[in-house]
């Protein structure tokens, strides 16, 4: 049961009668006189359960756009419904949850429900609410039942605006550009007759004898290459900068790296986790890839665990044994890094090429660099022993053969998609 202003209202005309005759019996039947007004709009108001909900197929929609809803509402009953109606949804997901309900009998409603979502993730829709007022719309039944409903907030990708210049280079690389390159890990592509400048190394002098004038050999960087990008879901991961999840940040890194690497026909195979493996993708089809990369890591969040990397190098080594290239987006935390990953370093580092990207907070070389008040002099010792450590664990890792790139959110994704670049131009992978 719900009131509306209206019985406030007619409640505080009762006010005229206790003045004009004050006396107890005066407020007394006064005051049965509105609880009777009140029961009967009550008992004339249509039920709330002769409505019939159903509501749209999940939807999906990046982070920071709009995208709505449909609520389909049914009136079995045969008498005019006439209230109102919260679609209850967490804050997050940016809902307009009120809506006015008018329905004659027998028909059918629908309504729009605008979703703007806040956070990455999936939004799922809580009770729906109706309220039905009686025909003096002193008084309404109320009803709340389970309308299920989510919509899942996609990355925003922010980094998809350096894959234009990431393509072209792998366009010169993989040879369909004029550009041909020569290193470790190349394939044999074509014959061509030779120019200045060539390398004389590239010269074949089989072919030479045969057609009397010098003829060099081109390579192209070998394909399907197996990649594997573990993002670490603990508690370090869990750590925000400027405003926003350092796990998304990590996200952003690896999606730019996933499309590349699918532009360049590679295996890619995505883990995400910390004790557990959260979410799995992989695949070699370019065009589904990304797609269900951000898919499926859109609802991943950091949990406040320690990462077990011992079972996370388990389910690297269930992917496969060919050599593979990689890369572990993990905080450069000293005491995590040196508790739990170096363990497990030498085995992987013994049949793979190992990357480690590290989100870095510019906010450190900021107090590093701010000393004009006593705090700040503290801070910045502060900052100096934590960069001091960070670079004590960079050399541990370099020592055993692993590459570190440890930059702030805006350049990792960059760094790590040309790092990846430039191991395929030397036929590192």
């Amino acid at each position: 049961m719900a009131l509306s202003w209206r019985a406030a209202v007619v409640a505080l005309v009762g006010l005229v009668p206790v003045v004009m005759w004050p006396h107890a019996d005066t407020v007394r039947w006064w005051a049965l006189g509105v609880v009777a007004l009140l029961l009967v709009d009550l008992l004339l108001a249509p039920s709330p359960k002769k409505l019939a909900f159903t509501r749209s197929a999940p939807t999906q929609v990046r982070l920071g756009e709009s995208t709505s809803t449909t609520l389909l509402v049914t009136n079995t009953g045969k008498r005019r419904v006439r209230g109102a109606l919260r679609d209850a949804w967490p804050p997050s997901a940016g809902a307009r949850e009120r809506h006015r309900l008018d329905l004659p009998g027998g028909e059918r409603g629908r309504i729009v429900v605008s979703l703007t979502p806040t956070r990455r993730g999936d939004r799922r829709a809580d009770r729906m609410t109706t309220r039905v007022w009686g025909p003096l719309r002193l008084a309404a039944r109320q009803r709340s039942v389970e309308v299920e409903g989510y919509v899942r907030a996609l990355h925003p990708f922010p980094a998809r605006k350096h894959l234009p210049s990431r393509l072209a280079v792998l366009r010169q690389l993989d040879g369909r550009a004029a550009v041909r390159t020569r290193g470790q890990g190349t394939e044999f592509d074509s014959l061509r007759d030779y120019v200045e400048g060539d390398d004389v190394r590239s010269i074949d002098w089989r072919a030479t004898a045969r057609r009397t004038s010098l003829v060099v050999r081109t390579w192209q960087p070998e394909q399907h290459k197996r990649i594997v990008i573990v993002i670490d879901t603990s508690r370090t991961s869990a750590g925000r900068i400027d405003d926003a999840a350092r796990l998304d940040a990590a996200m952003d890194a690896a999606l730019l790296l996933v499309a590349l690497a699918g532009h360049a026909r590679d295996r890619v195979q995505v883990l995400a986790g910390d004790r557990l493996v959260h979410a799995r993708v992989s695949g070699h089809d370019r065009a589904r890839l990304l797609h269900e990369a951000i898919s499926t890591l859109a609802p991943v969040e950091a949990r406040l665990v320690e990462a077990d990397w011992t079972a996370l190098a388990t389910e690297i080594t269930r992917l496969g044994t060919q050599r593979a290239l990689i890369v572990l987006l993990t905080p450069l935390e000293s005491a995590a890094v040196e508790e739990g990953l170096l363990p497990v370093l030498p085995a992987l580092t013994a049949h793979h090429r190992v990357v480690l990207a590290s989100v870095a907070d510019p906010s450190v070389e900021r107090m590093r660099t701010s000393r004009t008040s006593v705090a700040e002099v503290y801070g910045a010792v502060a900052a100096e022993r934590t960069i001091a450590l960070r670079e004590r664990t960079a050399a541990a890792l370099h020592a055993l053969g692993v590459d570190v790139l440890d930059e702030p959110p805006d350049r990792l994704p960059v760094r790590l998609a040309d790092h990846y670049l430039m191991l395929k131009r030397q036929g590192l992978l």
